[in-house]
């Protein structure tokens, strides 16, 4: 009797020990970002959720610039990627942190931005093994992420893009590009529509319900070390004032930490625009996000 519970006692601890093994080796999500952080108060929100998330592994972070913005700085690429680093120390975060092309992409000729970021991007796509495909979030102007293409076309039957941008009528299947990070580079949005990357795309008009209120936003971060970073964003930007804003970027960001927290339906792009399937974000959970966002940041503890 003592023999047969010995064995079973064995039995179930090689079981318990297997199945540890099997919650360890699972990989996380390796995901590369590109971000116009210096732009608005949305990137850096949304950065430092997906910074902290266990279930990702961020592999670098781009920035992008966003030069052509009526309210731009001299410098918008490298603003953007101060600001990236300042928030990788703050957090005491090691990422490789990389420039972008200073401006959108060229009208003619060689049209890429030849920037680290690009080749940064090409370096990832070609160590992957057979099969695989990276995945890129995208929070600003496309540049770096077509250029990329641009300089290597057979990098993007292995890529995998998310980005927040355009607006989509889903009743009448409309696409336009009139928004902020179309506007950003014009062509990148076309030259990617044309490509063969993976395209899922969060656009503005569904993401513009994503509203965070400063007096519960203030309520809910103050007196934590990065939820007083993220209010001091918010009261030092050229609108500062404002006592609402949409965090657009937070929308793309936990659609992919997230995924069941959002509705995607595939559509097919008018000639125009590719004539092939993109992947849209017709709805998500603004309530459940922006509880979870408060709540991931003040639990937040340097690594």
């Amino acid at each position: 009797m003592k023999s047969v519970n010995s064995n079973s006692l064995k039995r179930a601890l090689l079981i318990m020990f297997c199945g540890l093994q099997m919650v360890f080796a699972q990989e996380k999500t390796k995901v590369l970002l590109d971000a116009d952080t210096a732009n608005e108060v949305d990137d850096s929100f949304a950065l430092a959720r997906i910074l902290m998330e266990p279930s990702i592994e961020v592999t670098a972070l781009n920035a992008t610039q966003w030069q052509t913005a009526h309210w731009s700085t001299p410098s918008t690429m490298e603003d953007s990627y101060r600001l990236n680093a300042y928030l990788l120390g703050m957090m005491n975060i090691s990422i490789p942190t990389f420039k972008g092309g200073a401006a959108r992409m060229f009208d003619w000729g060689d049209r890429a931005q030849h920037s680290a970021a690009a080749y940064e991007i090409i370096e990832q796509v070609e160590a992957l093994k057979k099969g695989e495909k990276l995945t890129v979030i995208a929070l600003g102007a496309l540049t770096n992420v077509a250029s990329a293409v641009f300089i290597k076309p057979a990098i993007s039957e292995h890529l995998r893009l998310y980005w927040l941008g355009s607006t989509y009528d889903f009743e009448k299947g409309v696409l336009l590009k009139n928004d902020f990070n179309c506007a950003m580079d014009q062509y990148a949005v076309h030259h990617l529509l044309f490509s063969a990357v993976e395209m899922h795309i969060m656009p503005v008009n569904v993401a513009s319900k994503m509203t965070f209120v400063y007096d519960e936003t203030y309520a809910n971060l103050n007196g934590h070390f990065l939820g007083d970073y993220l209010l001091k964003v918010w009261d030092d930007h050229i609108d500062g004032g404002r006592n609402s804003r949409t965090i657009w970027d937070l929308t793309i960001i936990d659609a992919v930490i997230n995924s069941e927290w959002a509705e995607e339906v595939p559509i097919i792009t008018s000639k125009d625009n590719g004539n092939r399937t993109v992947y849209y974000y017709k709805d998500f959970d603004a309530d459940q996000m922006r509880k979870d966002f408060y709540q991931k940041i003040v639990s937040y503890k340097r690594p």
